[in-house]
């Protein structure tokens, strides 16, 4: 990808190149736009009105933002490369009606302070389970989005005892995980971000994370089969992830379900939050049975048989 001349030119691209994902628009902005994109200071006003909480912690030396809406049972949202809480504002809407809904900036992203060294998902996701135990949460359902949905399977292996359901949209094991030419569009993005971009503190910020999808993550499938929790996996049928390697996922998930999204893309949950929020609510509040593929598909051709007559 060549170096973007103007504000316009950069729109205009973004808009015909339909492969595009929240993940890279965000890194591209940040590679060629002059925006503010380090952290800021937790004085600001909260993402969206009316948060219950919202403030900072440290953890590992990192300073994080978080912010809590409503009140019920937990829910903790987990945003994507590159994002924040902010793009979760359909769904903490949504879900704040009936949860207590916790969001956190991760680190070296949104409104959370940098860290020293490479980024990557073992870090992020231990800076999840800090944040858990520093509400005092319990126990919580996960919600996790691309980036997010890799770090909400990693606590379901890594911290079984602190969730009790996950939804993951759009998860990968690995950088593989991703269709090919989104792969080249990141490393195309990196290669030509001007140096004047690559040695500033927003640049070099932006640079960090986005070469993380180039090198993480490294889940095995075997250490899939370690999540106890109901986790249902979700991905859309014009996905950036491998329709493949979702299947392989849910597959090695013993307590898993499955949802594909009919002519949708990575961003379903912000082109289309009413189905989205809907699927994930109905899991999370609706008890979890395994099904058994012969024996239940049997019992239901009896009963459909028993009510013709």
């Amino acid at each position: 990808m060549r170096v973007i001349g103007n504000i316009h030119e950069l729109r205009k691209m973004l808009l015909e190149r339909s492969m595009m994902n929240a993940k890279v628009l965000l890194i591209l902005l940040a590679l060629f736009l002059p925006v503010a994109t380090t952290a800021q200071t937790p004085s600001q006003t909260s993402y969206l009105p009316s948060p219950a909480t919202s403030g900072t912690f440290t953890h590992n030396g990192v300073r994080l933002y978080y912010e809590v809406y409503g009140a019920g049972e937990p829910l903790l949202l987990v945003h994507g490369n590159g994002g924040s809480i902010a793009d979760f504002k359909a769904q903490i809407t949504f879900f704040r009606a009936r949860y207590k809904v916790i969001a956190m900036d991760s680190r070296d992203q949104g409104r959370s302070a940098n860290s020293p060294g490479p980024i990557n998902y073992e870090k992020m996701t231990s800076d999840l389970a800090a944040l858990l135990d520093y509400l005092h949460t319990g126990p919580v359902n996960v919600l996790g989005w691309s980036d997010g949905a890799i770090e909400a399977l990693e606590l379901g292996m890594d911290h079984p005892e602190k969730v009790k359901k996950i939804a993951a949209m759009a998860a990968n094991l690995d950088p593989d995980g991703a269709v090919p030419e989104i792969v080249a569009m990141v490393k195309q993005s990196i290669a030509s971000a001007p140096t004047s971009v690559k040695e500033s503190p927003e640049g070099k910020r932006e640079l960090k994370v986005a070469q993380m999808l180039l090198d993480e993550p490294h889940i095995s499938v075997a250490s899939l089969e370690k999540i106890t929790a109901p986790t249902l996996i979700l991905a859309s049928d014009h996905d950036l992830i491998r329709d493949e390697h979702t299947l392989t996922i849910y597959h090695h998930i013993p307590n898993g379900e499955l949802v594909i999204f009919p002519n949708a893309t990575h961003l379903v949950p912000y082109d289309d939050p009413a189905t989205f929020n809907a699927t994930v609510d109905r899991f999370f509040t609706t008890p979890f049975v395994k099904k058994d593929r012969i024996q239940d598909t049997m019992k239901s051709v009896q009963a459909m048989r028993s009510s013709q007559h």
